[in-house]
């Protein structure tokens, strides 16, 4: 049988030549995804395989796909999904790992835990700034998993923990994991539309006009929901320097240096501002916020005695290479959607060996209705020690936190992601970047025995394969990793054993992500996407304030911002072109306003509160973030609508 037997062209109204009724049968593997995912809290690897099922079923019986052609379709999209974004992922968490192998995560973390006594201010630059270091290089549910403990071990309540780190993790995260979003975004939309400007470049430059106007508030957020009004009229300068110093630096790099360092730079930059900030000013009061009767939980006292051992036996603090991975209880693990949360069936145990423990003290308490204890002027760490009873947990917490690093070991700590800067930087070099783009080390081939034609009788872009093995992202981070494990002294066997662990617990989120993008591409390729988009295209010009939500949604029901790009990219696309709007704007507010659902995401909720020992207790943590998460979506949807006018629409790139 020929090739060209099986070819297939797409019709967007295949259901009695309506448009609408076509559309019905069109959402049901979303619906599908959404109803496993919200409402039956099926895990997440079973409900993508179930929806990409609804998927096939809804090509071959209603779109009259050939079987051969959805499965073909099917199998590039699970390709994708492993190469280039898994690629990424894996590889990145690994170098994270490294750092968590050898001790050095903890000396990270104590050397931006020292920076200031006030509460407030630590939790700007660990929630804030080391958390946006965090999503920059591992993502996926990683920050939040790691930042909520150190914050407990710095004396805050856990709900307050939780809904801090929570917030904190919105603005990096459209460039989280060295940008795999945008790289998602980048392939569906070019597969999409025929805008030359629909490359992840571009795309990244124009969500790095979108989302630093969000770094700049969520600071003030932080410490505004920390201490009130009293919290940001005496620490608003010190939270407006992070904030604005992290939103130039990610609209620069995101259009100048590289979408991949985007966050790394941010990060980097706005911590260097804090700490500098904080020589020449200091807050006007410096209340003691520590928590009474609040002990973080045990895998603290893990982490902390572990650096103070041997080097290697810290590995089960780290997201990927813990062994007690939360995967296997509840939502809290295996639940996570595709990227963030698939792989946060890992970073869910970045806590250490027992993501869920409970707190080593008595069960969390709030307290007062601000969820604090106001005490004397002790330090923080000291008082959570003498709070707690001393109990080996806070004592061990306390101790690493007190314990002093030499400035060798500080450099060494920050070197992974100096090294990172030096290799991406290089590659972003304009020769090195064409030369890279070239064969042998760049290859592009039709996806074998895949033959799909657009609506308009030519062939699909999205059915060519490009396979940068060299220039591809997280073969850049192997590279990276090995010069970390010189730099760090770690012997090829752990580092091995590392990278395999990062694999193994990384499983469950391997099958998600995967098949995630395998509905994405049988959706797109037999003209689900393009049906919902001419529905959508009904809505006209009113659609540029629903593009946000869109992606908010995505990303509220699946835990990833990956995810809601890999389901919707192409539907913003495509309904932009339809309705007359910027293809450009709406792809990248589908990522934007997709950062803003991830606070309320069942999987991220999850994660937040096994890590302070409040599992089943999730709805609170919700009430606390709710009202900030559609806030702060509310401007987003302002700011996109603005762009589509001539208002901001010089912002647009053209």
């Amino acid at each position: 049988m020929g090739p060209m037997v099986d070819q297939f062209r797409i019709v967007t109204d295949p259901v009695g030549n309506s448009v609408g009724l076509s559309a019905i049968f069109a959402v049901l593997p979303l619906l599908t995804l959404f109803v496993l995912l919200g409402v039956l809290r099926m895990r997440a690897w079973l409900a993508g395989v179930i929806a990409l099922v609804v998927a096939l079923v809804v090509a071959i019986t209603v779109y009259s796909v050939p079987v051969g052609q959805s499965v073909l379709s099917a199998t590039e999209g699970a390709a994708f999904g492993f190469f280039p974004i898994l690629w990424i992922v894996l590889n990145a968490i690994w170098v994270y790992n490294l750092t968590v192998v050898s001790g050095h995560f903890d000396v990270l973390r104590r050397s931006m835990a020292r920076v200031s006594p006030d509460m407030r201010v630590q939790a700007v630059i660990v929630a804030f700034c080391f958390g946006a270091l965090l999503e920059a290089l591992a993502g996926f549910g990683t920050p939040v998993a790691v930042t909520v403990v150190m914050l407990i071990a710095l004396g805050f309540s856990p709900i307050r923990a939780a809904s801090v780190a929570l917030i904190a993790n919105t603005a990096p995260v459209a460039f989280g994991a060295l940008a795999t979003p945008i790289v998602t975004l980048g392939t569906v939309a070019a597969g999409a539309g025929d805008d030359p400007r629909l490359n992840s470049d571009t795309l990244g430059a124009m969500v790095g006009r979108q989302t630093p106007i969000l770094a700049v508030v969520v600071p003030l957020v932080l410490v505004l929901v920390i201490d009130g009004k009293r919290g940001l009229r005496q620490t608003w300068p010190v939270a407006l320097t992070a904030g604005l110093v992290f939103g130039v630096a990610q609209f620069a790099a995101s259009n100048y240096l590289s979408v991949p360092l985007t966050d790394i730079v941010a990060a980097l930059l706005s911590a260097a501002s804090v700490i500098g900030f904080l020589r020449i000013w200091k807050p006007s009061h410096e209340p003691d916020m520590v928590t009474a009767g609040a002990a973080p939980p045990s895998s603290v006292a893990t982490l902390a005695a572990s650096t103070s051992g041997a080097p290697g036996s810290s590995a089960g603090s780290g997201p990927a290479v813990a062994s007690g991975s939360s995967a296997g209880s509840g939502s809290s693990g295996g639940s996570g959607s595709s990227g963030d949360s698939g792989t946060s069936a890992g970073s869910g145990a970045a806590v250490g060996s027992g993501a869920s423990a409970a707190p080593a003290g008595s069960p969390p308490d709030d307290g007062d209705p601000d969820g604090t204890a106001r005490g004397g002027k002790d330090s923080p760490t000291p008082q959570l020690s003498r709070a707690t009873g001393a109990t080996g947990a806070s004592a061990a917490a306390s101790a690493s936190l007190e314990r002093r690093d030499s400035p060798a070991e500080i450099v060494r700590a920050y070197a992974p992601y100096l090294i990172i800067i030096a290799i991406f930087s290089i590659i972003s070099i304009g020769p090195v970047k064409a030369a890279l783009a070239k064969s042998p080390w760049t290859v592009s081939f039709a996806w074998p025995g895949l033959h799909v034609l657009g609506a308009n009788g030519k062939p699909l872009s999205s059915v060519t394969f490009a396979f940068g093995w060299l220039p591809a992202a997280g073969t850049m981070m192997i590279v990276a990793g090995i010069l970390t494990a010189v730099v760090l002294r770690i012997s090829a066997g752990k580092a091995l054993r590392a990278y395999g662990l990062t694999y193994a617990n990384l499983r469950h989120a391997i099958v998600t992500v995967m098949a995630v993008l395998a509905l994405a591409y049988v959706m797109n390729q037999s003209g689900q996407t393009n049906t919902l988009g001419e529905a959508l295209a009904a809505t006209g010009g009113v659609f540029v304030i629903l593009s946000p939500i869109l992606g908010w949604i995505g990303t509220a029901v699946t835990g990833s911002d990956t995810s809601a790009n890999a389901l919707f990219g192409a539907l913003q696309v495509q309904t932009a072109a339809k309705a007359g709007l910027d293809p450009v704007l709406l792809a990248a507010a589908n990522s934007s306003g997709g950062v803003l659902g991830k606070m309320i995401s069942p999987q991220n909720l999850a994660i937040a509160a096994s890590a302070v020992g409040m599992a089943g207790r999730e709805g609170d943590i919700f009430r606390r973030v709710v009202l900030w998460s559609v806030v702060l979506l509310l401007v987003m949807c302002a700011i996109v609508a603005l762009q589509g006018t001539p208002v901001l629409g010089w912002m647009v790139p053209s």
